[in-house]
Order: C-alpha cells, then sequence, then structure tokens
C-alpha cells in the first residue's frame, strides 16, 4: 500500500497552496483517525458477512482473517506526512479498494476449475503473504497515495506491493475455485485497477528522494524476478 518516509521536516516546507492546505487538514491526526474507521466499514460489514454465513473452509477463514489484519492495522494506523489532492487518484482508490469488497459479496459460485486442495493450498499461500506484507508495513498503511514512514524491510526488501502480490494471488485461487466469466471480468478488472494504482502511488512517492532510491534497490512492483 502507501509507503514512504520520516523526512517530515522536508515535507513541511512546501508552499502554501490550496493543495497545501488540504493536505494540512487531512493530514491532522485527528482527521485521519476519522477516516481511517470509516473507510473500513465496508471490509467490517464483510467479514461480518461471512463469519455469520457459517462457512468456514479454508479459503474462508483465509479470506476473514485477512480482514480482521486489515481493519486493525487500520485502527491504529500512523498519520500521514502529505496525501495526494489529486481527486482522480482518489476515485481510482476508490474504485479499486471498493471494487474489490463489492465483487466479492457479489460473486458467483462458479464451477471449479482446479481440486479443493489445490484452491485451498493458494488461498494459505495469499494468506501467508498479506500476514507478511501487513504486519511489515506495520502502522504505515492507506488507500489513497499518501507519504507515511517508508518501510523497506521484510517484504518490502523484495517486492514495493506485497499487499497486492497477496491480493492477485487470492484472486487466482478463487477463480480457479469459483469460475464464472462473470468471476474472471470482475476479478481481472479490480487487478487491473490495482496495477495502475502501484504505478500511480509511485509517481506520487517518488518525488521523496527517500522513496526513489528505494525504487531502484527493489527493482518488482508484485513478483520478485518477474514484474
Amino acid at each position: 500500500m502507501t509507503l514512504v518516509t520520516e523526512d517530515i521536516q522536508r515535507v513541511r516546507k512546501l508552499p502554501a497552496t490550496t493543495a497545501w492546505s488540504f493536505m494540512r487538514i487531512i493530514t491532522a491526526p485527528s482527521v485521519d483517525r476519522v477516516v481511517a474507521i470509516v473507510s473500513i466499514v465496508p471490509f467490517a460489514y464483510l467479514t461480518y458477512i461471512r463469519f455469520a454465513e457459517g462457512v468456514f473452509n479454508i479459503p474462508r477463514v483465509c479470506s476473514m482473517i485477512a480482514g480482521f489484519l486489515l481493519i486493525g492495522t487500520m485502527m491504529v494506523r500512523r498519520a500521514p506526512v502529505r496525501v495526494t489532492p489529486n481527486p482522480w487518484f482518489w476515485l481510482l482508490a476508490f474504485v479499486a479498494t471498493y471494487g474489490a469488497t463489492g465483487a466479492a459479496l457479489f460473486a458467483q459460485r462458479g464451477v471449479p476449475l482446479a481440486p479443493a486442495t489445490m484452491t485451498s493450498t493458494i488461498a494459505l499461500l495469499a494468506l501467508c503473504i498479506t500476514v507478511f506484507a501487513r504486519l511489515s508495513l506495520g502502522r504505515n498503511i492507506g488507500f489513497v497515495p499518501a507519504q507515511r514512514r517508508l518501510v523497506t524491510s521484510g517484504a518490502y526488501a523484495y517486492v514495493r506491493h506485497p499487499i497486492y502480490t497477496g491480493l492477485f494471488v487470492g484472486y487466482t485461487g478463487l477463480i480457479l475455485r469459483a469460475y464464472s466469466p462473470l468471476n474472471l471480468a470482475m476479478f481481472t478488472f479490480i487487478t487491473a485497477l490495482f496495477m495502475i494504482k502501484s504505478v500511480v502511488e509511485e509517481n506520487f512517492l517518488k518525488s521523496d528522494p527517500l522513496y526513489a532510491e528505494y525504487m531502484q534497490l527493489v527493482r518488482f512492483r508484485w513478483f520478485p524476478g518477474i514484474a
């Protein structure tokens, strides 16, 4: 997700503009906490729905664990130093983030293309990647491109967007477990949005020399040695 540097003083010297005024408001810790709480409501609802349905197979449990981890880290996240004022970036983040939630809610049962043991293994792999990535990121989490503290260790020493890696692996398992044209179309679309979001986030963050240096050190976005 959004990663950044500790060089707060340098960022605070940005010229006073309308965008900067917006940034001063949105980066206030109290405002950021309210934004975080409001933004996780759909995820809390989805997690509750999954629990209430009483289906506790391996993919479903993995999804619920990932949901609880997202909610927990968002509740204690670190306030950003700066946030993009670009409304198109906000729209992209909104559609990608909540589109993923909507796709999960409306996904069809579909037909299996692979054995349950394989898709359960993929779900466990996706969960392991997600947990490793979120624990590595810690409190530096957000949906909209924002500058918090730069993280270069853990999962972020291998790829720049490991949380998205877990998401993509999970979607692969879902399609193999419950294929339908609608499911394939929805999750391919969401995957494309998160790929675009990765580039948008990096274009925002690389104005920070430390993040630009990080991009040179960690060359791959999602899969080491591949992409």
